[in-house]
């Protein structure tokens, strides 16, 4: 009786994956200017982050409507720099990520806007990491939604039953296990690499 069929594409997040954030630089910068809205979900729902990150609100509005919040204008300079300051790589994962990519399809499934991929391209070649990634803001979609996930299998012609997510949150994880990928939920670099190499992965 044959098992499930070989890994051959790993697809990963980048965020709290490849990438860790820190948010307090930014906070302060809203703090300073009159901004005083707690915990970073409720920024991100004030900022329209996922309209953003879904294609919906381009940089300039996106930007503009950070600037609406304020007591006083922001030098742009210094928002842009601390909101794609907030990342820090995780060189663990990105070690595991480019190895992988030597043996096996390796691919980015993102939520992301625009402005902080172009960041994360410019310093750390994290979009052309591997073989090909799909963002947010150029699908159109946000993960857990099952279009995003439809998007990369188009786009990569992945085989659903031999494609591995790895991703630090449960629905979207649950999203791809529902399209019939495996998944593994990143909690740790040496976590993920102990499940993959439980699939059969070089980890």
């Amino acid at each position: 009786m044959s098992g499930p069929p070989a890994i051959t594409t790993v697809v990963f997040d980048v965020g709290h994956v490849l990438v860790d954030a820190d948010y307090e630089p930014f906070l302060r910068l809203l703090a300073e200017h009159g901004v005083h809205l707690g915990a970073m979900d409720e920024v991100c729902e004030r900022i329209g982050l996922a309209a953003h990150e879904a294609g919906r609100l381009g940089s300039e509005a996106f930007l503009a409507g950070i600037d609406a919040l304020a007591r006083r204008p922001f030098d742009r300079a210094r928002l842009l720099a601390e909101w794609n300051g907030m990342y820090r790589a995780v060189e663990p994962m990105l070690a595991l990520a480019r190895a992988l990519a030597r043996t096996h399809r390796v691919h980015l499934l993102s939520n992301m806007g625009e402005i902080h991929w172009a960041h994360l391209e410019a310093v750390f070649g994290i979009p052309s990491l591997g073989h090909g990634a799909v963002a947010s803001w150029e699908a159109g979609c946000l993960k857990p939604e099952p279009g995003i996930y439809a998007e990369a299998e188009r786009r990569f012609a992945l085989e659903p039953a031999r494609t591995v997510f790895v991703d630090d949150r449960a629905d979207n994880c649950a999203a791809a296990v529902a399209r019939g990928w495996r998944a593994i939920r990143h909690v740790a670099p040496g976590h993920t690499r102990r499940e993959l190499a439980a699939l059969g992965l070089p980890a």
